[in-house]
């Protein structure tokens, strides 16, 4: 295992562009404020996501010190009203805080994983607590000798480390920093990452494609937090 933290991401709200962090609290939910917040479609009931809403990529959430967010929109204009999101969007939507949505949170997945077309969509059900999708999972890991060529920006990881082999921390636990995480799976990866996406990240469907034929669908590992702490760029990865 030779591996260190290059980049710290959080994204205060689900699908909007992050923050780079040069440092971070991590905690059951993973780093503090990560997808702690989503827009939801009123009409439907579902937690919008880029998948969905590919416009979605073109804005980005800013954390606040009180706990709010701020949306910064693709114009320039700063945000958190309702009625302001929801003309840009196109759609009535409401932004709302994951300590304040009891029950169920429902996103769609497209029925063709391995494409980039629109032909069907099916409901799933994501994590209690902060925004996940995956319940299983709160801190995700990739690696610069997995990603390639690609820019990790498109995949949306909280930890951007320098080395290669995280595949094999499955099933194993692994200290980053003062942080303990059990390495529980691989990430499948859906449409989302062949969207464009602001900072000149184009449209690629070859990227889904080569995750499915090379990975079996799959890029990034998924970690549970048993032990919180601080994280910071630099910090070396060691097994626990």
């Amino acid at each position: 295992m030779t591996a260190r933290v290059r980049e710290l991401w959080r994204y205060p709200v689900k699908s909007l562009l992050g923050e780079r962090l040069s440092g971070a609290d991590v905690g059951a939910q993973g780093i503090a404020g990560d997808r702690g917040w989503a827009l939801f479609d009123v009409a439907t009931g579902l937690g919008l996501t880029a998948r969905r809403v590919p416009e979605l990529l073109f804005a980005a959430a800013r954390s606040r010190p009180d706990g709010s967010v701020a949306v910064v929109l693709p114009d320039g204009t700063v945000t958190a009203d309702d009625a302001v999101l929801s003309r840009w969007v196109g759609r009535e939507v409401v932004l709302r805080r994951a300590a304040d949505v009891a029950g169920a949170r429902t996103y769609e997945n497209p029925f063709d994983v391995t494409g980039d077309e629109e032909a069907g969509w099916d409901p799933f059900q994501g994590a209690d607590g902060a925004f996940h999708d995956n319940a299983g999972a709160r801190v995700t890991l990739v690696s610069t000798g997995t990603l390639g060529s690609w820019d990790p920006r498109r995949f949306r990881a909280n930890v951007v480390l320098d080395g290669a082999g995280e595949d094999d921390w499955v099933g194993t636990s692994v200290l980053v920093g003062a942080v303990a995480l059990d390495v529980v799976d691989r990430v499948p990866r859906c449409v989302m990452v062949t969207r464009p996406q602001a900072g000149g990240i184009a449209r690629d469907t070859g990227v889904l494609r080569t995750v499915h034929r090379q990975r079996g669908g799959a890029l990034a590992v998924g970690a549970l937090v048993t032990r919180p702490g601080p994280v910071s760029v630099g910090d070396e990865v060691r097994p626990a």
